[in-house]
């Protein structure tokens, strides 16, 4: 089977609509829709019912939704073994969200090439909705995430909790009206529990990118609420100050695992990233708050 019958079936699926799946493998729809009529030939039952509002899949089409990402993972995984670079004897590529990069891929990453020199790395960092694609196609061996949509052949475990607290320049008047409190977006959870524990603040600045805004508050002085592993050495330094009396809020990690992965080598970087974790919630649970 040519596999890119394969991944354009998975980006209908992935994105509901013919035309969007075009625009996602930059071809046009009439590629797309030949395709998937080849497809449908070698696999001599129609896989998608399309309507004016998009495609959705028919009985069969749920079926070969069971095994289409094995295919491309598969795909994927030889090209990565067959393009191991000379002196090495396998390829890892890992990934996290863009506000998971520091200090966790960072720390990950001196980890792998320290203790697993005999393998070659690639890192990615992306938007969640594409890195959890990368990992269904099998471009990403392992991601790092918050939050993931489980999908079929991917593996989620959580890493750790780590904890949204608030910080301030300012102890003394960390949060309210011309304070410089800067609200987050760290998900639909955060919103929800934000508003019902703060019901009369309307914050009139808003971040929707973590490391921007801890960057703004600790050179401009101001508050907001961040993971405790990121503001933990502005805490030590004195920068920052944990506000004991206000609450805390869940902000739980995962790996995304892809299948056909090399299970030794993932194995083995997968140990070393839960030693990373553990020492971060070691160093941040011994703050104060």
């Amino acid at each position: 089977m040519d596999i890119e019958l394969a991944r354009t079936f998975l980006e209908i699926v992935s994105t509901g609509s013919f035309v969007r799946a075009s625009e996602r493998l930059n071809v046009a729809q009439t590629t797309v829709s030949a395709r998937v009529r080849t497809l449908e030939q070698q696999l001599g039952r129609p896989l998608f019912n399309r309507h004016k509002n998009g495609a959705t899949l028919t009985h069969a089409g749920e079926q070969f939704l069971r095994h289409a990402p094995m295919f491309v993972q598969l795909w994927q995984r030889t090209r990565h073994q067959v393009a191991v670079p000379p002196g090495r004897n396998a390829v890892l590529t890992i990934a996290a969200e863009i506000t998971l990069w520091q200090p966790l891929l960072l720390d990950w990453v001196g980890w792998i090439r320290n203790s697993m020199p005999e393998v070659a790395l690639r890192v990615h960092v992306n938007v969640p909705q594409d890195l959890i694609e990368q990992v269904a196609l099998g471009m990403v061996d392992v991601a790092i995430m918050y939050a993931p949509h489980h999908r079929p052949g991917l593996t989620v475990d959580l890493l750790m909790e780590e904890k949204l607290v608030l910080v301030t320049t300012d102890p003394d008047n960390p949060i309210g009206e011309g304070t410089g409190y800067v609200h987050i977006d760290w998900g639909p959870d955060f919103a929800l529990h934000h508003g019902m524990n703060f019901p009369d603040i309307a914050p009139d600045f808003f971040m929707d990118f973590g490391p921007l805004a801890l960057n703004h508050v600790v050179r401009n002085g101001g508050s907001g609420y961040f993971r405790m592993s990121v503001v933990e050495p502005h805490i030590r330094s004195g920068r920052l100050h944990v506000v004991p009396s206000q609450p805390q809020f869940s902000y739980p990690v995962y790996t995304v695992q892809a299948g056909n992965v090399d299970e030794a080598v993932v194995g083995t970087a997968l140990a070393g990233l839960r030693e990373i974790a553990a020492r971060l919630l070691v160093a941040a649970t011994a703050q104060p708050g």
